[in-house]
């Protein structure tokens, strides 16, 4: 807020931004009224109004201000991160506005647009094409990262799997803009990727809401919380080994989803609430769903989830009939 402009006259919004990028968080709540659960009251924070498209703004425009306010880079630097999805989109945009220099690990998996985005804003882009011993690529990608280091003067890893920045910068922002948004909070589901999402907002809850349960969603195909690894296809959820930073969260159940429910929960929240989310936003719908069906109230109880990208970058996957198809068929 204190890089925009206060207006006269008489603009109801009182600000003019001198970037769009300076318009990161504050994100909307809007409560979805959901029939068969008339005991859950459900809240949908809508992280997709950040400038990028995801919650990933966050952390990429936390990080970078704390990293040059600890003097940790300078404006030689060259970070360097693991990423095909939206944190490698969100880091390129505030390198670019941070004249910084960017390296994007990818893999093959990597959708189009969010190549095209990530080459946009000025980003080498890096793919590795060989997997992983758990069928995945991010193990691969991190070490390529890390070579890329030794070769590179002046560079930093990001590393939002176990960079304590990345779970601050939830911390202080999304996790206090929920707890300021809400009179009470008697659960919270959040997907769960890299980690640092949780790690923080749960440690925000939980302060300001001791009773709340913090309830973590996941991918069947994922191995974050013990379960065997195999092929996934839907992005942005689940990962192909344990994050660091989880140990951070403070978690007190788990819900798996699979891709079909996700796919199905993303066309709902379309069609009957005008709600165009990616892929762990169907999860963690599905998740809600999945957890209080047959559940026994004595009162109504108020459900936080987070919808952390937009629909627009899965068009070509969940949003896709053939592709559907296809994976129903796999």
């Amino acid at each position: 807020m204190e890089n925009g402009k206060k207006m006269k006259n008489n603009n109801p919004l009182g600000i003019i931004y001198k970037c769009s990028l300076e318009t990161v968080g504050n994100t909307p709540i809007v409560q979805l009224q959901v029939p068969e659960l008339s005991s859950v009251n459900i809240f949908a924070k809508l992280e997709f109004y950040n400038p990028t498209g995801s919650v990933k703004d966050r952390a990429a425009s936390y990080i970078i201000k704390k990293l040059f306010e600890k003097k940790e880079i300078d404006k030689d630097t060259t970070l360097i991160e693991s990423s095909s999805g939206n944190f490698g989109i969100a880091l390129s945009a505030y390198c670019k506005k941070n004249d910084l220099k960017f390296i994007a690990v990818v893999d093959p998996c990597i959708l189009a647009i969010n190549a095209i985005l990530i080459k946009s804003f000025g980003a080498k882009v890096i793919k590795v094409n060989e997997p992983d011993c758990n069928g995945g690529y991010l193990l691969n990608r991190i070490k390529k990262v890390k070579e890329q280091l030794k070769e590179i003067d002046n560079s930093y890893w990001v590393n939002q799997y176990g960079n304590p920045y990345n779970a601050e910068a939830y911390y202080h922002t999304l996790g206090n803009e929920i707890c300021q948004q809400m009179e009470n909070i008697d659960y919270i589901f959040m997907g769960v990727s890299s980690g640092g999402t949780i790690a923080g907002v749960s440690n925000k809850i939980k302060e300001t809401f001791p009773h709340a349960r913090v309830i973590a969603v996941d991918i069947v195909g994922s191995v974050i919380f013990g379960h065997p690894p195999h092929k996934r296809y839907i992005p942005g959820i689940g990962s192909s080994m344990v994050p660091e930073i989880l140990k951070k969260a403070k978690i007190d159940d788990v819900v798996m989803i699979d891709e079909l429910s996700t796919i199905k929960m993303c066309r709902e929240l379309l069609h009957q609430y005008y709600i165009f989310a990616g892929g762990s936003s169907g999860s963690t719908f599905a998740a809600i769903k999945k957890y209080f069906s047959g559940k026994k109230l004595d009162r109504k109880v108020n459900v936080v989830t987070v919808f952390a990208d937009r629909g627009e970058r899965y068009a070509d996957t969940i949003y896709n009939e053939e592709w559907c198809t296809n994976l129903q068929g796999s």
